[in-house]
């Protein structure tokens, strides 16, 4: 008993402590409210940046919410995605995943309203987070507490993107296993494949089900409609060639997506899938008759999202400018 309070024992923990506590800084976790000392305003000043982006731009809300799986499911939350192609850097734009994404020019609007009230202190990481979040209550979609302290990366993930993130024509089980690798559970990866409920999709990504025959799986009038939307069988990536995601109600984040699967109205391959598929056929039904259980485990799922393997303490940086490495 007389070891336990040793002169030496108490001097070697008295040493020790100062390694621990910096040992615990450098991994820190994300938590709520993180800013709250260094720049208090810093959550509210995002969120009325994408409110006036909004009221002039409403697809940016969109674009807010795809950034989020783009950037967390390629290595971490860390704004890789953001990244330009500059200085030995490719920026994970490029990939073909990336195709139809936009409005990355108003993240730096959103970036200097923050540097012009607290500079160098709020990472683009939390920046791809909070808008995201506030961009889903903009989509009438629920509100999501988010916790915050990512940094950003020094490095972008080009080679990554095409594995890391799932494409409209994957299988199904193929995408339940890709979310389930970063602990989204199947529950949880139908309700984000809900995201589908806004936005649109360009003719390119979904022309195969239309030609050379119509898929079967395609309810017929709704086919025609994408025909008229679509009217060629090779559309220019380039042209303005869309069709609507959700007909009924196209810039709302509800449950209409799956009331759709379920009269054979899916626009991708991917979505479809989900009422055939025995593990996600009844979560369809399930979400599609409620859609508070839906927006339930869409948030729920999001929180786990934006958690991905975040860099933390001093793991990475704050970047002055989202598109670019800090310079030393």
């Amino acid at each position: 008993m007389a070891m336990k309070n040793h002169p030496s024992c108490i001097s070697f923990l008295l040493l020790l402590l100062p390694l621990l506590l910096q040992f615990y800084s450098a991994k820190s976790e994300l938590q709520l409210n993180y800013y709250a000392q260094s720049c208090p305003n810093a959550e509210e000043i995002i969120k009325q940046q994408v409110i006036k982006l909004y009221n002039k731009h409403g697809n940016t809300a969109v674009s807010w919410v795809r950034n989020l799986f783009h950037d967390c499911l390629v290595k971490s939350c860390d704004a890789s995605l953001l990244l330009e192609t500059v200085n030995g850097i490719e920026s994970e734009q490029k990939s073909d995943r990336s195709f139809g994404m936009r409005n990355f020019k108003y993240v730096k609007t959103i970036k200097e309203a923050l540097e012009e009230e607290c500079p160098t202190t709020v990472s683009c990481a939390d920046i791809v987070s909070l808008s995201a979040r506030d961009g889903i209550v903009l989509l009438g979609g629920p509100r999501i507490e988010m916790k915050t302290g990512r940094k950003d990366s020094k490095e972008s993930y080009l080679s990554d993107v095409e594995n890391s993130i799932p494409n409209h024509n994957d299988s199904i089980q193929s995408v339940l296993s890709r979310f389930q690798s970063i602990g989204i559970d199947t529950d949880g990866t139908v309700a984000l494949l809900g995201a589908h409920s806004v936005g649109r999709v360009h003719c390119v990504n979904l022309v195969h089900r239309l030609y050379p025959t119509v898929d079967p799986t395609l309810d017929p009038d709704y086919a025609e409609y994408l025909k008229g939307r679509c009217p060629t069988p090779d559309p220019d990536p380039e042209a303005v060639s869309y069709a609507r995601n959700d007909r009924e109600t196209p810039m709302i984040l509800d449950n209409m997506y799956y009331k759709n699967l379920l009269e054979h109205k899916g626009l991708l391959m991917i979505d479809q899938q989900l009422t055939s598929d025995p593990t996600t056929s009844t979560l369809v039904e399930k979400m599609a008759a409620d859609n508070g259980y839906f927006h339930d485990q869409f948030a729920r799922a999001v929180i786990l999202l934006s958690e991905n393997n975040p860099l933390t303490g001093d793991e990475g940086e704050i970047r002055k400018d989202c598109r670019y490495v800090n310079r030393d």
